[in-house]
């Protein structure tokens, strides 16, 4: 019996925590759909992604405090409970408003699922087993943002969009029940709550700092950046907020956010590592599907289908490194595969043809799979390397934070150098497309005779084969900005393999597992 709640608890975890990743990136094919329906831009509807995020950039980094204010058990059912509500009022929604609101609310319940199903799928094995639970949350966290856009494709070919928040709900009902029933609580969980203090300046400049950053970068690119008042107005707001958080937190003895955890060197450096993977899978799955439609005509469903399969890999690797892990391997050898393998795919990835086909794309995808998997579950467990027990739960709550964050910088900063890049690469090919050109002049006749041959006046063919040749132009320099910024992610992950070696390996002894063991 103690072994079927076990895996129960399991599977509840690792579902919560994919419920909530997916849901990071499964609107991002559903947004033309989403826009007709309620009547708004695309440029509107896109803050469905942006009030999603900043909730849960804000959220994950107090979930350590609210487990332990609330007791953690009441506190992922009541968080799970939100999600599943805010879900069904976001399916049922009418007008930009309501759709925004929910959707944040619903980020504010999701960002908890995150470290707190991370803590309870830890306690749930025993010490010399933990690295393999580590595995399966970090399986979560690889496939999560990757099914987003097969799940969302799959849903907007063969329903509507509402269905994308909706089939949440049974999902969180069913956990919710699962939860209550075979989750057990801490010895003496949520008993400090009267003589706890509630650092309420130190939210509030956390909630403004990060809430503006996250809003600064997701928005950044559609405002024109410094050149929009409120992109200045948040760019202040956030630099005050997070400076008035880093003073307030280091000075208070019972801060919100434990941001003395960072005086440990091994944490710093795993959080630049965990931004870098952040950067790198959230960016990855903003930009490949772009290019797949955009440029190589695929389908939203072949988009995420093209994603899916080879990402399944991570399905048979994480759990394997796990048990590897527990076993005595060193995190530092997976941590360098992992980086070349993904900076492999991402170089492969910018040197694809234009007349590619879904399955050309089956090696590098698997090779990003296999990458991810190799440091995911190294950065998971190395996240509490040389702090004290009562310190684990914030380092992996600040470790979870900048993974978003790296994620939420990557996909401004591949905006950005797509437009710069597109501008550039579309000047470039105008200047060779010469006038009395042979190849051009022929070119151009060969689309005029083909319109003509469908019914269209010779006068009409004629603009209308400028137009084609204008979009051909335009298609080619999207798809050299798009090679472009693979090879960027690429560049971050080569750079980053040096200073692995500044990582401290974990020495395995029953105390340190131990204590593992209370901090969550």
């Amino acid at each position: 019996m103690k072994k079927l709640a076990k895996y129960i608890i399991v599977i509840t975890t690792v579902s919560a925590a994919v419920m909530e990743l997916v849901d990071t990136s499964i609107v991002n094919v559903a947004l033309t759909d989403m826009a007709g329906s309620l009547g708004v831009s695309i440029e509107d509807i896109s803050w469905v992604i942006t009030s999603y995020a900043i909730a849960n950039v804000i959220i994950i980094p107090l979930t350590s405090f609210l487990a332990e204010y609330f007791g953690r058990k009441n506190y992922y059912i009541a968080s799970m409970i939100i999600f599943t509500i805010a879900s069904y009022m976001c399916g049922n929604s009418t007008s930009l408003v309501e759709i925004v609101l929910w959707r944040f609310v619903q980020g504010v319940g999701g960002g908890a699922l995150l470290s707190t199903s991370q803590s309870i799928l830890f306690d749930a094995f025993s010490e010399k087993d933990r690295p393999i639970a580590a595995g399966l949350f970090g399986m979560g966290l690889v496939l999560g943002p990757t099914f987003g856009p097969t799940i969302g494709g799959y849903i907007i070919e063969h329903y509507s969009w509402p269905l994308i928040f909706m089939i949440n709900v049974p999902i969180g009902f069913l956990a919710t029940i699962l939860a209550y029933i075979f989750v057990e609580k801490k010895e003496k969980e949520g008993e400090h709550k009267k003589g706890m203090y509630i650092d309420y300046t130190g939210i509030l400049f956390l909630a403004a700092g990060i809430g503006c950053l996250q809003y600064v970068l997701e928005r950044g690119e559609s405002e024109d950046w410094f050149s929009s008042n409120i992109i200045r107005i948040c760019s202040v707001v956030a630099a005050t907020g997070l400076t008035g958080f880093i003073i307030r937190e280091l000075r208070i003895k019972n801060p919100a956010v434990n941001l003395r955890v960072m005086g440990n060197r091994n944490l710093v450096f795993t959080t630049i590592f965990t931004c870098v993977v952040g950067f790198g899978l959230f960016t990855s799955v903003f930009v490949y599907p772009v290019l797949a439609q955009r440029v190589l005509g695929f389908s939203a469903y072949e988009t995420g289908l093209s994603l899916l399969a080879p990402s399944c890999i991570a399905i048979i690797l994480m759990p394997v490194i796990g048990k590897s892990m527990s076993k005595g391997t060193p995190a530092i050898p997976f941590l360098i595969t992992g980086f070349i393998l993904f900076a492999l795919y991402t170089i492969l990835t910018s040197r694809v043809s234009p007349d590619v086909g879904i399955w050309n794309f089956f090696l590098p995808l698997l090779l990003r799979s296999a990458g991810l998997s190799m440091v995911m579950l190294p950065l998971i467990n190395q996240a509490v390397v040389g702090l004290k027990p009562q310190e684990y739960s914030s380092g992996i709550a600040l470790n979870n934070m900048i993974r978003q964050l790296g994620g939420a910088f990557g996909i401004a900063i591949a905006n950005n150098y797509i437009a710069k890049h597109y501008t550039e690469h579309r000047m470039n090919l105008v200047s060779n497309l010469t006038q009395g050109s042979a190849v051009l002049n022929d070119h151009q006749t060969a689309i005029q005779h083909n319109l003509i041959r469908t019914g269209i006046d010779s006068a009409t063919a004629v603009h209308s084969a400028l137009g084609i040749l204008s979009a051909q132009v335009d298609r080619q320099a999207y798809y050299l900005s798009y090679l472009d910024t693979f090879r960027l992610i690429a560049l971050f992950f080569i750079i980053v393999i040096p200073f692995v070696i500044f990582l401290r390996a974990k020495k395995k002894t029953p105390g340190n597992n131990a204590a593992m063991l209370e901090a969550h």
